[in-house]
């Protein structure tokens, strides 16, 4: 019975990862898809994100607001890489993602000497040193943003490399997740979550586990940034730092159901896709921010731990989505 379940799930997952490889051939055999490879392109991105975002967030309890320096880092790191020396941000990623973890790792054992509000209000401090840093260094361009190379493709194929990069990151980021949970390491983040005093009195050596799953939860996001930025052509310390960046992390993982596997996934979906249907019905009007919020709010009610959460406390949630 159980090996079937798995198999199931292994299944629809397998089929799932396929159909999204798949989609980039319709717009290479025939296009015509450009806008909306685009639009699924961001999806992965915010589902790799969110996704390492709840290694923290989620199996920790941390509540991060600074996450965007990983990308904005990630970013700037394989534009410079790019302008200055030629690499591609597709190989500039990998090192976007190991200089982002040992970010996280510095950032982790200053940080999370905090907790609760206090450590939100340090990631959020951070963020800020960070953005006034990259304001006034000449060498990335300071205010004046950085201009990287416009990749050299045809327009129906201008997309196509940075959707599969994106493909690789969320797949990553989720098949991490996924090691995190379901390992000794991952009980020991749980038991954080859960009391931390009662964690460390069990023999949990709590500070070193919360530093590793900052630097963890960082690769990806900063790999992520990476791509974002090729794709975007143009980086400024104002876009890249932005909180909401950081915000549409945590949103994804508590409408999702932070904590679990399919949470981040399942949010980044119906956040991207309202946050799409409601700016193409209102454009960049206060009305699309209401509607949105309104949205996001009436299914909050209704699923106080996220879609995912809230469906397993229930006994309600599909095998498919239990890992």
């Amino acid at each position: 019975m159980l090996g079937s379940k798995l198999s199931s799930k292994y299944a629809f997952a397998g089929i799932l990862w396929l159909v999204f490889a798949s989609i980039p051939l319709i717009q290479v055999f025939s296009g015509g898809i450009g806008y909306w490879l685009h639009f699924i392109m961001l999806v992965l991105m915010y589902i790799g994100m969110a996704s390492s975002w709840n290694i923290l967030g989620g199996y920790t309890g941390y509540t991060s607001l600074g996450h965007n320096i990983f990308f904005g880092v990630g970013a700037y790191f394989s534009g410079a890489l790019l302008t200055y020396y030629g690499i591609s941000p597709f190989i500039g990623a990998i090192g976007s993602g190991v200089l982002a973890s040992l970010l996280g790792l510095i950032i982790g054992f200053v940080t999370l000497r905090t907790r609760g509000t206090s450590f939100v209000i340090a990631t959020v401090a951070l963020v800020l040193i960070f953005k006034i840093s990259f304001d006034n260094w000449p060498l990335v361009g300071g205010t004046t943003g950085l201009f990287i190379p416009i990749p050299n493709l045809p327009p129906q194929l201008s997309t196509v490399p940075f959707y599969y990069a994106m493909l690789i990151i969320a797949t990553g980021a989720v098949y991490l997740s996924y090691r995190v949970k379901n390992s000794k390491f991952g009980l020991g983040l749980r038991a954080i979550a859960e009391d931390e005093v009662k964690a460390q009195s069990s023999g949990i050596p709590i500070n070193q586990y919360k530093i590793v799953a900052f630097a963890l939860s960082a690769f990806f996001v900063g790999a992520a940034g990476a791509i974002w930025g090729y794709d975007t052509t143009y980086l400024r310390p104002t876009a890249v730092f932005a909180i909401l960046i950081s915000s549409r992390m945590v949103i994804m993982s508590i409408l999702g159901g932070r904590g679990t596997i399919a949470g981040p996934i399942i949010g980044a979906i119906i956040f991207k896709g309202v946050e799409e249907f409601f700016l193409s019905a209102f454009g960049g009007s206060a009305l699309n921010l209401a509607f949105t919020g309104a949205i996001f709010l009436i299914v909050l009610l209704f699923f106080p731990e996220g879609i995912v959460g809230s469906l397993e406390s229930r006994g309600r949630l599909p095998s498919v989505l239990d890992w």
